[in-house]
């Protein structure tokens, strides 16, 4: 998922590597273009400026698709990092009495992306429209990475933290409910032990989704494993699973930021599970030591739209 606005400020950096940025990004010269806004011959021609200046190819061409050489991708590496100094510094000179201005990236797991900022975007481009933003989703694991790769600016994560390069700050609690058709004529009961629990057939997430690294640590703490539960089948987004249980006679552990409406329109109803509570932490991450001014922005603005919630 991507979403974007137009940057209407001005910032000192360097818009060639911008430019192989994008391209590289993208692997689409036209792409790239309308990304930034200029014609694909500009692109071009700052690519092959480029590729002249470093003495290497930086793209290989495939008829009408390109990928990145072996230079090119240590070439982008470099690029992130640079453009992200070149962002600091912007921020470190930044006129705070000027409406804050600039591009973010962010990256959010699948749960906060589709469940938790929306509603915060929005309110947060009421209130600083010239931040323009671009965000990814994806499992924990690869927020991870696009932070670590500098492909992103900021995360917000929710399961362990894996990545030791990396920095973590708590963003907000969250607690996995056990859920099931409202309708469901197995589980009646509005409780159920954990020796019924083992019984019961389970929708779980994808490898590498913090939802499941989560369950899997609580489970264990009772003596559990997956590989003994009684799983029906493994699916890659909570809305998938949400649609999946109220069609069968199965149960999903699920975050309840994702069912509240669900319960509340009568589609899915809560099963407590004697003595098993999952309490876990959305987290902000990024990379250690890089504390961009719009990222901070939005990490307040995200903590204090959390807390007037509550």
């Amino acid at each position: 998922m991507r979403l974007m606005t137009q940057n209407h400020s001005s910032m000192i950096t360097d818009f060639r590597l911008q430019v192989f940025k994008a391209v590289a990004d993208k692997l689409s010269f036209t792409k790239a273009a309308s990304a930034l806004l200029i014609s694909q011959p500009a692109v071009t021609k700052h690519i092959g400026e480029l590729e002249k200046q470093l003495g290497v190819p930086l793209f290989t061409r495939h008829g009408s698709s390109i990928s990145l050489t072996r230079h090119g991708e240590q070439a982008l590496d470099y690029a992130n990092r640079i453009l992200a100094l070149y962002s600091d510094f912007n921020d470190a000179f930044a006129d705070d009495g000027k409406v804050p201005a600039g591009h973010l990236r962010i990256g959010a797991s699948t749960t906060i992306a589709q469940y938790v900022l929306p509603d915060i975007l929005a309110s947060f481009k009421r209130r600083y429209p010239e931040i323009s933003i671009e965000m990814s989703n994806a499992n924990t694991e690869v927020i991870e990475e696009l932070v670590a790769g500098g492909k992103i600016d900021l995360g917000l994560i929710e399961g362990k933290h894996s990545g030791r390069t990396l920095h973590y700050e708590l963003f907000m609690k969250d607690e996995l409910v056990l859920v099931v058709s409202s309708v469901n004529p197995v589980f009646r009961n509005d409780e159920i032990s954990i020796e019924d629990l083992q019984k019961m057939p389970l929708v779980i997430r994808e490898n590498g989704s913090g939802t499941l690294d989560i369950l899997e640590e609580a489970l264990a703490r009772h003596g559990l494993q997956l590989k003994n539960m009684n799983i029906e089948i493994q699916l890659g987004s909570t809305e998938s699973i949400k649609r999946y249980i109220q069609r069968s006679d199965a149960g999903a552990f699920i975050s309840i930021q994702a069912v509240a409406d669900d319960i509340a329109r009568n589609k899915l109803r809560i099963i407590d599970t004697e003595g098993l509570d999952i309490i876990r932490h959305f987290s902000f991450v990024e990379p250690h030591g890089h504390h961009g001014r719009l990222s901070d922005l939005f990490k307040q603005f995200c903590t204090a739209h959390n807390n007037f919630k509550l």
